[in-house]
């Protein structure tokens, strides 16, 4: 698979570079939808060969469009065929998928230069899906395409582990915070300090009633909150909750609420136990990638970290620089600079990239440069001088986060382990 990538990506640079005003390249530009596409046939120097052809999202649909791409390839002799669709929800996968596994050399277009380009094409702001497609094959004709990434199994899988993780991490959230802003704030708001741990969350679904507790003895309370052993941190914390309960200001607990506690914090508990399950599995599927191990070794990487470096970059050799790299984070630089102001505009990071690689790989800099000797010292001397100067903590710890993602980089590509000589190297680029 990993060769396969390879001869693709170098046919998407070298169609990059010869596509514009090419007499030889059919562009067929699709608009993706969930039960039909629509198809755009033309050439690189805009003539319209055919368009306006509905297919159905299914074999006999793909087999059709790949028919109609054949006829009108020999009709107007034509040697090269480029597909191009906008990535739009999970749709697009299939129909990409399958026409990379017939060896044609699929492309994408972002849907940021589909919006500004429509505009563009004939003065109109309308959405159309006959002319969204003639729009996409506008857009491959000029270059401005990006690279189809067809993942292996194993990192396809990693990415969908990662989504998934995200969407339980929310879902714990959002748990947490109804539990202490829907019932401790109404019912017992004296707990709210001790809220977090896992003897809280039992006093939450088997005794929230603070006048419950307040009739039980200390004795009683412990068995029906914590009925194995406790240490005494624990025991500290149930008295203080013990205590509280005596004097609770709460709102009166009624039978609904009591059963909306005890859901609650169960539906809490499956949550946790489910991220727990699905990062088991997430560092089973990293185990089987060479790079993963090297990525373990840099300062602050741990494998939530290194799992979500090892799923943004996949294959380093569809990277042919740094610049490339940090611009799929967002780690990019760029300013307004226009008018009087243009020679003192103060660039910043784009965020245009993956927010959640640039959010780990910034708490990764704050790590390493609070506990690692070398990363200290680094971090040190980026600010000497300038410590004065307002936020400029945070910015070096995001310039030593993209610092990070090209060491990781680099790592992946040569599969050799982190030494500190990484983080000079290139200073000035990143």
């Amino acid at each position: 698979m990993e060769q396969v990538n390879g001869i693709r990506l170098q046919e998407f640079r070298q169609v990059k570079k010869e596509i514009r005003g090419s007499t030889e390249h059919l562009i067929v530009g699709l608009d993706i939808a969930k039960e039909r596409h629509n198809a755009f046939f033309g050439t690189a120097t805009g003539k319209t060969l055919h368009k306006g052809m509905f297919f159905d999202n299914t074999y006999d649909g793909f087999q059709k469009l790949l028919i109609q791409t054949d006829a009108l390839k020999v009709q107007h002799g034509l040697r090269k065929v480029v597909f191009g669709l906008e990535p739009t929800a999970n749709y697009h996968k299939p129909l990409g998928e399958y026409l990379i596994k017939g060896g044609h050399l699929v492309v994408l277009v972002s849907t940021a230069a589909t919006a500004n380009n429509r505009e563009l094409l004939d003065g109109r702001w309308d959405k159309h899906d006959t002319k969204d497609s003639a729009n996409v094959a506008d857009l491959i004709s000029q270059g401005k395409c990006l690279y189809y990434d067809c993942p292996g199994e194993d990192l396809r899988s990693l990415r969908g582990l990662l989504s998934l993780k995200k969407r339980l991490k929310k879902e714990e959230h959002g748990l947490r915070v109804r539990i202490r802003n829907q019932l401790l704030a109404q019912y017992f708001p004296e707990m709210d300090q001790h809220f977090g741990s896992v003897m809280s969350l039992n006093v939450i679904q088997h005794c929230l009633d603070p006048s419950l507790i307040s009739l039980m003895e200390y004795d009683e309370f412990c068995r029906t909150v914590a009925p194995g052993k406790v240490n005494l941190a624990q025991q500290r914390r149930l008295t203080q909750i013990w205590r509280a309960a005596k004097q609770s200001i709460g709102c009166s607990v009624g039978e609904a609420v009591s059963v909306e506690a005890q859901i609650m914090v169960a539906a809490l508990h499956r949550v946790r136990e489910t991220i727990k399950t699905v990062e088991d599995k997430i560092e089973d599927i990293c185990l089987k990638f060479p790079e993963y191990s090297f990525l373990l070794m840099i300062p602050g990487f741990g494998p939530d970290v290194s799992s979500k470096v090892l799923s943004a970059i996949g294959d380093p050799e569809r990277f042919t620089n740094g610049k490339q790299v940090l611009k799929m984070a967002g780690f990019d630089l760029c300013a307004s600079r226009s008018g009087k102001t243009s020679n003192s505009a103060t660039p910043v990071i784009s965020k245009h990239g993956k927010s959640d690689l640039r959010y780990a790989l910034y708490q990764a800099a704050i790590i390493s440069s609070l506990n690692y000797k070398e990363f200290i010292v680094y971090h040190t001397n980026k600010i000497k001088g300038r410590e004065r100067e307002k936020g400029i903590g945070t910015k070096m710890r995001v310039k030593l986060a993209a610092k990070l993602l090209i060491i990781a980089w680099t790592l992946m590509k040569k599969t050799e382990p982190f030494a500190p000589k990484y983080l000079n190297q290139g200073d000035g680029k990143v």
